[in-house]
Protein backbone atom coordinates (compact mmCIF):
# COMPACT_ATOMS: atom_id res chain seq x y z
CA UNK A 1 0.00 0.00 0.00
CA UNK A 2 1.25 3.36 -1.12
CA UNK A 3 1.05 6.06 1.52
CA UNK A 4 0.21 9.45 0.19
CA UNK A 5 0.50 13.28 1.56
CA UNK A 6 -1.84 15.80 1.23
CA UNK A 7 1.04 18.62 0.90
CA UNK A 8 -1.15 21.18 0.39
CA UNK A 9 -3.34 20.72 3.45
CA UNK A 10 -0.19 20.33 5.46
CA UNK A 11 1.11 23.69 3.93
CA UNK A 12 -2.20 25.23 5.29
CA UNK A 13 -2.25 23.46 8.52
CA UNK A 14 1.93 24.70 8.76
CA UNK A 15 0.36 28.44 8.48
CA UNK A 16 -1.90 28.03 10.53
CA UNK A 17 -1.33 26.53 13.55
CA UNK A 18 2.58 27.20 13.69
CA UNK A 19 3.71 30.06 11.62
CA UNK A 20 0.64 32.78 12.12
CA UNK A 21 0.56 31.87 16.21
CA UNK A 22 4.34 32.59 16.21
CA UNK A 23 3.36 36.19 15.00
CA UNK A 24 4.27 35.87 11.57
CA UNK A 25 1.49 38.01 10.31
CA UNK A 26 2.64 39.87 7.15
CA UNK A 27 0.65 39.19 3.95
CA UNK A 28 3.55 38.96 2.02
CA UNK A 29 5.37 36.30 3.81
CA UNK A 30 2.23 34.30 4.71
CA UNK A 31 1.45 34.04 0.97
CA UNK A 32 4.99 32.76 -0.01
CA UNK A 33 4.88 29.94 3.07
CA UNK A 34 1.45 29.08 1.62
CA UNK A 35 2.69 28.43 -1.74
CA UNK A 36 6.07 26.98 -1.31
CA UNK A 37 6.18 23.37 -1.84
CA UNK A 38 8.32 22.34 0.99
CA UNK A 39 8.25 18.83 0.43
CA UNK A 40 10.57 19.37 -2.62
CA UNK A 41 13.65 20.70 -0.41
CA UNK A 42 13.39 17.99 2.58
CA UNK A 43 15.64 15.30 2.67
CA UNK A 44 13.35 11.80 0.70
CA UNK A 45 13.41 10.59 3.94
CA UNK A 46 11.62 12.59 5.57
CA UNK A 47 9.20 13.97 3.20
CA UNK A 48 6.01 12.89 5.09
CA UNK A 49 6.82 15.26 7.62
CA UNK A 50 7.81 18.41 5.54
CA UNK A 51 5.59 20.43 7.39
CA UNK A 52 5.88 19.32 10.86
CA UNK A 53 7.13 21.99 13.77
CA UNK A 54 10.56 20.23 13.83
CA UNK A 55 13.86 21.17 12.07
CA UNK A 56 15.26 18.31 9.58
CA UNK A 57 18.48 16.89 9.57
CA UNK A 58 20.75 17.37 6.53
CA UNK A 59 24.30 16.20 7.30
CA UNK A 60 27.28 17.49 8.48
CA UNK A 61 25.02 18.24 11.86
CA UNK A 62 22.93 20.88 10.12
CA UNK A 63 19.35 21.06 10.25
CA UNK A 64 16.33 22.59 7.83
CA UNK A 65 15.17 25.84 10.25
CA UNK A 66 12.04 25.04 11.44
CA UNK A 67 8.95 26.27 9.79
CA UNK A 68 8.31 29.36 12.43
CA UNK A 69 11.94 30.48 12.46
CA UNK A 70 11.96 30.22 8.87
CA UNK A 71 8.79 32.39 8.76
CA UNK A 72 10.28 34.78 11.48
CA UNK A 73 13.46 35.09 9.85
CA UNK A 74 11.27 36.33 6.32
CA UNK A 75 9.15 38.85 8.32
CA UNK A 76 12.09 40.48 9.78
CA UNK A 77 14.20 41.46 6.55
CA UNK A 78 10.90 41.65 4.50
CA UNK A 79 12.66 41.98 1.11
CA UNK A 80 11.40 43.90 -1.30
CA UNK A 81 10.93 42.52 -5.37
CA UNK A 82 13.59 46.12 -6.26
CA UNK A 83 16.05 44.47 -3.41
CA UNK A 84 18.73 42.23 -3.38
CA UNK A 85 19.82 39.65 -0.63
CA UNK A 86 22.18 37.52 0.16
CA UNK A 87 21.96 34.09 1.86
CA UNK A 88 25.01 32.77 4.15
CA UNK A 89 24.32 29.34 4.32
CA UNK A 90 22.16 27.45 1.91
CA UNK A 91 21.42 24.46 3.49
CA UNK A 92 18.12 22.44 1.92
CA UNK A 93 17.52 25.39 -0.53
CA UNK A 94 13.94 26.18 0.77
CA UNK A 95 14.80 29.66 2.96
CA UNK A 96 16.82 30.67 -0.45
CA UNK A 97 13.67 29.85 -2.39
CA UNK A 98 11.54 32.18 0.27
CA UNK A 99 13.63 35.05 0.26
CA UNK A 100 14.00 34.54 -3.92
CA UNK A 101 9.95 34.81 -3.99
CA UNK A 102 10.15 38.08 -2.36
CA UNK A 103 13.48 39.99 -4.00
CA UNK A 104 14.32 41.21 -7.18
CA UNK A 105 18.16 38.66 -6.80
CA UNK A 106 19.33 36.35 -4.03
CA UNK A 107 23.34 35.25 -3.56
CA UNK A 108 23.48 32.20 -1.75
CA UNK A 109 26.47 30.94 -0.10
CA UNK A 110 27.00 27.61 1.05
CA UNK A 111 30.08 25.78 2.42
CA UNK A 112 29.04 22.29 1.16
CA UNK A 113 28.78 21.82 -2.46
CA UNK A 114 26.92 18.96 -2.08
CA UNK A 115 23.75 20.98 -0.65
CA UNK A 116 24.88 23.35 -3.02
CA UNK A 117 24.39 20.72 -5.69
CA UNK A 118 20.89 19.42 -4.04
CA UNK A 119 19.65 22.56 -4.28
CA UNK A 120 19.85 23.99 -7.08
CA UNK A 121 17.42 21.17 -9.30
CA UNK A 122 15.17 22.26 -6.55
CA UNK A 123 15.15 25.61 -7.00
CA UNK A 124 14.86 25.39 -11.10
CA UNK A 125 11.56 22.89 -10.18
CA UNK A 126 10.49 25.78 -7.84
CA UNK A 127 10.64 28.24 -11.04
CA UNK A 128 13.24 30.00 -9.66
CA UNK A 129 15.35 31.97 -11.90
CA UNK A 130 16.62 34.99 -9.64
CA UNK A 131 19.08 32.91 -7.80
CA UNK A 132 22.70 32.35 -7.78
CA UNK A 133 24.32 29.45 -5.58
CA UNK A 134 28.15 29.73 -4.68
CA UNK A 135 30.21 27.02 -3.25
CA UNK A 136 32.27 28.74 -0.65
CA UNK A 137 32.94 29.44 3.05
CA UNK A 138 31.77 32.74 3.92
CA UNK A 139 34.50 33.56 6.31
CA UNK A 140 36.80 33.55 3.21
CA UNK A 141 34.55 34.03 0.61
CA UNK A 142 34.52 37.93 -0.34
CA UNK A 143 32.05 40.24 -2.73
CA UNK A 144 32.16 43.60 -3.90
CA UNK A 145 28.51 43.37 -3.97
CA UNK A 146 26.51 45.22 -1.29
CA UNK A 147 23.32 43.85 -0.01
CA UNK A 148 19.95 45.16 1.11
CA UNK A 149 19.00 41.77 3.26
CA UNK A 150 21.55 39.29 4.85
CA UNK A 151 20.14 36.00 6.13
CA UNK A 152 22.06 34.03 7.64
CA UNK A 153 20.89 30.84 8.65
CA UNK A 154 23.22 29.22 11.18
CA UNK A 155 24.10 30.37 14.24
CA UNK A 156 27.01 32.36 15.46
CA UNK A 157 28.46 32.78 18.84
CA UNK A 158 29.18 36.68 17.93
CA UNK A 159 27.84 38.64 14.58
CA UNK A 160 31.05 38.84 12.14
CA UNK A 161 31.75 42.59 11.38
CA UNK A 162 32.61 41.44 7.92
CA UNK A 163 29.01 39.76 7.71
CA UNK A 164 27.66 43.15 8.42
CA UNK A 165 30.18 45.23 6.17
CA UNK A 166 28.51 43.45 3.22
CA UNK A 167 25.16 45.46 3.60
CA UNK A 168 24.17 48.77 1.87
CA UNK A 169 23.37 51.68 4.01
CA UNK A 170 20.00 51.06 5.66
CA UNK A 171 20.31 47.33 4.92
CA UNK A 172 19.08 44.75 7.62
CA UNK A 173 20.91 41.05 8.47
CA UNK A 174 18.75 38.47 10.43
CA UNK A 175 21.11 36.06 12.36
CA UNK A 176 20.95 33.82 15.31
CA UNK A 177 23.81 34.52 18.21
CA UNK A 178 25.06 33.14 21.42
CA UNK A 179 26.20 30.38 22.98
CA UNK A 180 23.21 27.12 23.45
CA UNK A 181 20.91 27.26 25.49
CA UNK A 182 20.66 30.95 25.59
CA UNK A 183 20.75 31.99 21.81
CA UNK A 184 18.64 34.79 20.41
CA UNK A 185 17.67 36.05 17.22
CA UNK A 186 18.44 39.41 15.99
CA UNK A 187 18.16 42.40 13.20
CA UNK A 188 21.05 44.13 12.69
CA UNK A 189 20.14 47.49 10.69
CA UNK A 190 23.36 49.22 9.27
CA UNK A 191 22.71 52.81 10.16
CA UNK A 192 25.30 55.24 9.15
CA UNK A 193 27.99 53.15 9.10
CA UNK A 194 26.89 52.29 12.70
CA UNK A 195 25.12 48.65 13.04
CA UNK A 196 21.73 49.25 15.60
CA UNK A 197 21.01 45.62 17.43
CA UNK A 198 17.28 44.80 17.84
CA UNK A 199 16.62 41.50 19.88
CA UNK A 200 13.47 39.48 18.03
CA UNK A 201 13.23 35.98 19.86
CA UNK A 202 14.81 33.36 21.90
CA UNK A 203 16.02 30.08 20.13
CA UNK A 204 18.59 27.45 19.36
CA UNK A 205 19.68 26.15 16.35
CA UNK A 206 22.77 24.91 14.97
CA UNK A 207 25.97 26.78 14.34
CA UNK A 208 27.43 28.05 11.58
CA UNK A 209 30.27 25.98 10.21
CA UNK A 210 33.24 27.95 11.55
CA UNK A 211 31.32 29.91 13.74
CA UNK A 212 31.00 28.16 17.07
CA UNK A 213 32.13 29.54 20.20
CA UNK A 214 36.07 28.30 21.14
CA UNK A 215 35.35 25.04 23.85
CA UNK A 216 35.97 26.41 27.26
CA UNK A 217 38.36 24.20 29.06
CA UNK A 218 37.70 24.50 33.33
CA UNK A 219 40.04 22.21 35.12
Amino acid sequence: MTMTHDYAQARELMVEQQVRPWDVLDPRVLGVLSSMPRELFVPRAYSGVAYADVALPLGYGESMLKPVIAGRALQALLPTDEEDVLEIGTGSGYVTACLAQLARDVVSVEQHPDFTDAARPRLVQAGLANVRLESADAFTWNTERRFDAICVTGAVSAIPQRFVTWLKPGGRLFVVRGRAPAMEAVLVRNEGGEPRIESLFETVIPYLAGAAPVPVFQL
